[in-house]
């Protein structure tokens, strides 16, 4: 199983490029907005969330594991793994969204703001919109031909790249985003989505590793890799989410017993 690019730098040099532009992009924002309101500044942490995105990407899209995806089906799961689950934590934890709110110009600034309230986004921000787009994405990957036709097309390999970024980075935000959601659900409800998440995938792994209705063009035993690689860091993965959740969790404050008496 194996596929070629027409030119052997490109796709090398190209996701470089947009990693180190997407790094010098939120380090120059930053930077404006520590300027803006230096009593407010800007979280290390947050900067530090992002980098660690982008070095994730990097690992999935560069050499060694890139080449290493196009031979070996175990590869490629390492890669969805680290572009679809990993680093779009990371890149949420950044809080992105928050950061152009506070550099760009005011009307612009509005316009995303209004966008954000909109009723397309109130759609994409559902949990469940969310979960169908990351989880059942796999199951139409893998259990049907769709697989197959992105081995050799390289179009279609970058399409999906950005399919598991994004649908990633919209299930983290949905769930633990730090980010303004002003439809974001419950805590308890986004608990429920992430455990049916889980489910999900343990579903998904355990079917390819009996080789259960799989279409994917590769020896029983990459396939079986594979998918003890899903199982395995799949759940590290939703667990760092769990745990992300769980650490912005701020529970409402309960009225004191005299005032629900005095009232």
């Amino acid at each position: 199983m194996s596929h070629h690019h027409a030119s052997p730098a490109a796709p090398v040099v190209l996701p470089a490029l947009l990693l180190l532009a997407a790094a010098t992009g939120y380090l120059l924002l930053a930077r404006r907005a520590r300027r803006r309101n230096p009593a407010l500044g800007w979280s290390g942490w947050r900067t530090a969330w992002f980098l660690t995105g982008l070095a994730l990407l990097g690992a999935a899209l560069l050499p060694p594991l890139a080449p290493a995806a196009h031979q070996d089906f175990r590869g490629h799961m390492a890669q969805h793994l680290l572009i679809g689950m990993y680093a779009p934590l990371a890149l949420v934890l950044s809080a992105p969204v928050t950061l152009l709110l506070r550099t760009l110009p005011a009307p612009r600034a509005r316009r995303l703001s209004a966008a954000l309230h909109s009723p397309p986004a109130r759609v994409v921000g559902h949990p469940a919109v969310a979960l169908t787009l990351s989880a059942g994405g796999l199951a139409v990957l893998y259990f049907t031909p769709l697989y197959a036709a992105t081995v050799h097309a390289p179009a279609a390999h970058w399409l999906l790249h950005a399919h598991f970024l994004l649908s990633g980075c919209l299930f983290a935000h949905v769930i633990a985003g730090p980010d303004p959601a002003p439809h974001r659900p419950s805590v308890p409800a986004r608990l429920v989505c992430l455990g049916v998440a889980i489910a999900a995938h343990a579903v998904i792994s355990q079917l390819m590793y009996g080789g259960f209705w799989v279409r994917v063009p590769a020896p029983a035993a990459q396939v079986q890799g594979a998918a003890e690689l899903m199982y395995y860091g799949g759940d590290i993965a939703e667990l760092l989410l769990a745990a992300a959740l769980i650490t912005t969790w701020r529970p409402a404050p309960r009225p004191h017993p005299r005032a629900r008496a005095a009232g």
